[in-house]
C-alpha cells in the first residue's frame, strides 16, 4: 500500500493520542534534529565517511513507540554509505520519462530502507531563472510543468516503499553564492504561476515533506514565513505532512520558525530545543502550535512505518545488480544529440584507432560534491566506456593541454571524441572552508556559474584547433544545465550533450557514439545564441527580482530565435506525426497523433504538447509545455499517442481576486518535436 494522504490522515487521532500524553519538552524534542555541525565535519575527516554516511536522525520518543525521522540526501541516488548513483536530475529531466523517474524513485527508497532511513530529502524541483545557478544539476529543467511532472513521479516512486518524500527547496532557491542572504521579490502571478505551482503538482502527488529554502521572500526567511508555510502550503494546498528546515542554516529565530509553521529544524537543534521550551513558557509561542507540529510529525512517522512493505529490503539491494542497470537505461535515455551534420554520428564500430581528448574523459564526474554527492562503488568514465565497448581497437588519450599531441592523435585516428564542459569546481553547492556553507570536503568549490554559461577558454580553443582536422569528430558537453555553443559548434560536424551521467554514465556515452544505443533524449532548457537573451542574475546580489518570463518562454515573447530550442534533440532515425487532433471536453483537453518510425533503426521519441493563449486578455507566454510522452518504435512501426491536459492547468492567477481563473476563449494547440515553431503541428480548441 502506498502511504497516500488519506491513509495518512487516518492516522489523526492516534497521533493526537500519543501527542497529549507527551510533556512540553517531549513535543519539542520530536521537532530537534540530533546531528550537530561538528559532528557533519568529523564524519567527513574519517576515512570511509562523509556527509549524511548513515541516516540522520530527529526527534523520535521510544517511551510512546514513535519512531525518528532518519534523513537520508539526494537526488542523484542515496547519499549514505555507497549507493548506486544514478545520472542527475537534469539528465533525467532530459529523458521525459515520468515511468523511468517512478522506477528510480523505487530504487532509491529500496536503498534508503536497506540502509536505516526513512525519508529521502532528494526530490529537488526548483526553478532555475537562470542556468547558471551552480545546483540547477539537482532540477529537472527549466519549465514549471515539466519540473512537477517529474518531481510527482520520484514523490510517487520513493513513497511506494514506505519512504517520506521531502520537496525541497520551497521556495524561490536558484542562487547558490548568495543562498544565505539574497531576498527574491516575485509579484503574486510570476509566484504562483512560475514558481509554486510545481510544488503544489508534488503536494497533490502526495509528498508528505517539504524542506524550507535558506534564502529570504520578500525579506522574510522562507523557513520562518507563514505565508509560504502556513497560508499557502498548510491551509490553502491542505498540506498534512511537515516541514523540516535546509540544514544548519535556515533557522535564524526561535520565535519566528516556530510561529511560521517550520516543524522540524535540521539536522542539529539550535534554535529548538531548550529554547523553543522557553519560548513557550514566555507565551512567545504558543502550545498549539508545538501540538500541531507534533501531531503532523507523529502521524506521518506512524502512517510510514506501520504501512505494509510491499517487499524485504536486505543490505544486498545497495547497488544491485537491477539498479545499476536502472542506473544505465538513465543515462542512455538521457543522452541528446545537439548537432550531427552529415550524420557523422553513430561512428562505425570496426573502427581501428580512436582518439579520446579532454581532461574530463578520464575522470569520474558524477556531479558536484555538495550534499547531493552520492559514493558509488565505481564510476565508468568516457574514456573506460569506449574501451570496454572497442577492446579490439587502439584507443588513445590525450588530456587536450599539449595542443600539438591532440592534434597528431586525432590527424591518426579512424574517429575523434572531444570531452569537454564542467566538474564539481565549476558548479554545484557552493562549499567553503569555514562557517556558512561549511565544507563537506575540505575546500571552496562549487557555485554559481558566474563568468560565463559557456565552455572554458581553453577548451573553446581545443575544439577549435582539433574539429576540423578529422571529419569524424564528436563533441561531448558534460555539465548539469546549459551550454552555450554558438563560438564552437561550426568546429565539429557533431555534438552529445551527456550531462553528469551517473556511475555507468561512460558506458552509456560510448553505446550512443558507436551505435549500440540511439539516443533519445531532448534538451530540459532552451540554448540561446547570446547569454543576454536569459535573464541577468547578479550572483552576489542580497535582493533580486524574479520576473515572469526566463527560458523559452522569454524568448519566444521577445521574438528572439534560439540556438536550440526548448525539447530539442536529434536521433539516428525519423519519426512523423500525422493525424493531428485536440479536443475539449469535460474537464480535460486531449492531444492526439499517429507516430510513425520513418528511419531503419529503433528509437525514442517525446511528443510535446503546448498550449497558445494568443488570445488571453492578459499579458501570458506564446505557448508553454502542458504535455508530453515518450514513445520507442521500431522501424516501421506506428502507435497512436494521446496526452491529456487538465483544464485546470490553463488557469492564470488573478491577483485582484487571489484566485485561479480560466478564460474562456480559444486557445492554440501544439503537438510535435520540440518547442520550436519548425517542429511543431498547430491546431485549436475552445473552452
Amino acid at each position: 500500500m502506498q502511504c497516500t494522504k488519506e491513509y495518512r490522515l487516518s492516522y489523526t487521532d492516534k497521533a493526537e493520542e500519543i501527542v497529549s500524553k507527551m510533556s512540553l519538552e517531549e513535543k519539542v524534542h520530536l521537532m530537534s534534529g540530533q546531528v550537530s555541525m561538528e559532528q557533519m565535519m568529523k564524519d567527513a575527516e574519517i576515512p570511509g565517511r562523509h556527509y549524511n554516511w548513515i541516516p540522520y536522525p530527529a526527534g523520535g520518543n521510544e517511551r510512546l513507540g514513535v519512531p525518528a525521522m532518519k534523513f537520508v540526501d539526494g537526488p542523484r541516488g542515496v547519499v549514505c554509505n555507497n549507493s548506486t548513483c544514478f545520472p542527475v536530475s537534469m539528465a533525467r529531466g532530459a529523458a521525459f520519462d515520468m515511468d523511468l523517474e517512478e522506477r528510480i524513485g523505487e530504487a532509491i527508497a529500496r536503498e534508503i530502507r536497506a540502509q536505516g532511513g526513512n525519508l529521502f530529502g532528494g526530490v529537488c524541483i526548483n526553478l532555475p531563472y537562470n542556468p547558471g545557478w551552480g545546483r540547477s544539476q539537482e532540477v529537472y529543467g527549466e519549465d514549471s510543468f515539466h519540473l512537477g511532472q517529474m518531481g510527482s513521479a520520484l514523490v510517487q516512486g520513493v513513497q511506494k516503499h514506505n519512504v517520506i518524500a521531502c520537496i525541497k527547496h520551497y521556495a524561490f532557491n536558484s542562487m547558490e553564492n548568495a543562498r544565505f542572504q539574497v531576498s527574491v521579490e516575485a509579484d503574486p502571478r510570476t509566484e504562483r504561476e512560475v514558481y509554486l505551482s510545481h510544488f503544489k503538482d508534488c503536494i497533490d502527488a502526495g509528498a508528505a515533506s517539504v524542506m524550507g529554502a535558506y534564502n529570504l521572500y520578500h525579506g522574510t526567511h522562507c523557513c520562518h514565513d507563514p505565508y509560504l508555510l502556513r497560508e499557502v502550503l498548510k491551509e490553502e494546498w491542505d498540506f498534512d505532512g511537515f516541514v523540516i528546515s535546509d540544514f544548519c542554516f535556515g533557522v535564524k529565530d526561535t520565535v519566528e520558525a516556530a510561529n511560521g509553521g517550520l516543524d522540524i529544524e535540521m539536522c542539529h537543534t539550535l534554535y529548538y530545543g531548550d529554547r523553543l521550551v522557553q519560548a513557550v513558557q514566555d507565551g512567545l509561542v504558543a502550545e498549539a502550535t508545538i501540538d500541531d507540529a507534533a501531531v503532523r510529525i507523529v502521524r506521518t512517522l506512524l502512517a510510514f512505518t506501520e504501512a505494509p512493505d510491499p517487499e524485504e529490503y536486505p543490505e544486498s539491494v545497495v547497488v544491485c545488480p537491477e539498479h545499476i542497470a536502472l542506473a544505465l537505461e538513465a543515462a542512455e535515455k538521457s543522452m541528446t544529440l545537439m548537432q550531427n551534420r552529415d550524420k557523422v554520428l553513430p561512428f562505425t564500430k570496426d573502427v581501428k584507432r580512436v582518439a579520446v581528448i579532454g581532461r574530463l574523459a578520464a575522470i569520474e564526474n558524477t556531479g558536484d560534491h555538495g550534499s547531493s554527492w552520492v559514493y558509488p562503488p565505481y564510476v565508468i568514465t568516457p574514456l573506460e566506456g569506449i574501451k570496454r565497448l572497442l577492446p579490439d581497437a587502439e584507443v588513445m588519450f590525450s588530456d587536450g593541454e599539449d595542443l600539438e599531441e591532440a592534434a597528431e592523435l586525432a590527424r591518426s585516428a579512424d574517429a575523434v571524441v572531444l570531452v569537454v564542459g564542467y566538474d564539481h569546481d565549476d558548479e554545484g553547492e557552493y562549499i567553503t572552508p569555514m562557517g556558512e556553507g561549511a565544507s563537506y570536503t575540505g575546500g571552496s568549490i562549487g557555485g554559481d556559474r558566474k563568468e560565463s554559461l559557456g565552455l572554458h577558454a581553453d577548451e573553446i580553443a581545443l575544439i577549435q584547433k582539433i574539429g576540423p582536422l578529422n571529419p569524424q569528430t564528436a563533441a561531448i558537453l558534460i555539465g548539469g544545465n546549459m551550454i552555450m555553443i554558438e563560438e564552437w559548434k561550426d568546429y565539429v560536424p557533431a555534438i552529445l550533450m551527456a550531462y553528469y551521467a551517473g556511475m555507468e554514465g561512460g558506458t552509456a556515452i560510448a553505446k550512443t557514439l558507436f551505435g549500440d544505443i540511439n539516443p533519445g533524449g531532448k534538451l530540459p532548457f532552451v540554448v540561446p545564441k547570446k547569454e543576454s537573451d536569459l535573464p541577468e542574475v547578479d550572483w552576489l546580489a542580497t535582493s533580486i527580482t524574479y520576473d515572469y518570463y526566463h527560458g523559452y518562454a522569454k524568448l519566444d515573447k521577445e521574438k528572439v530565435e534560439p540556438c536550440l530550442p526548448y525539447g530539442f534533440g536529434l536521433s539516428y532515425t525519423s519519426f512523423a506525426l500525422s493525424d493531428i487532433r485536440f479536443t475539449a471536453g469535460g474537464e480535460q483537453v486531449t492531444a492526439s497523433c499517429q507516430i510513425e518510425n520513418t528511419g531503419d533503426r529503433a528509437g525514442d521519441e517525446v511528443v510535446q504538447f503546448y498550449v497558445g493563449f494568443g488570445n488571453s486578455s492578459v499579458d501570458r507566454p506564446v505557448k508553454s509545455l502542458r504535455g508530453f510522452k515518450r514513445v520507442t518504435l521500431q522501424p516501421g512501426e506506428k502507435q497512436v499517442v494521446q496526452i491529456a491536459c487538465p483544464v485546470e492547468r490553463l488557469q492564470w492567477y488573478n491577483p485582484e481576486s487571489k484566485a485561479w481563473e480560466l478564460e474562456h476563449m480559444e486557445y492554440e494547440a501544439y503537438l510535435g518535436t520540440s518547442s520550436a515553431e519548425a517542429d511543431l503541428h498547430k491546431g485549436s480548441f475552445r473552452l
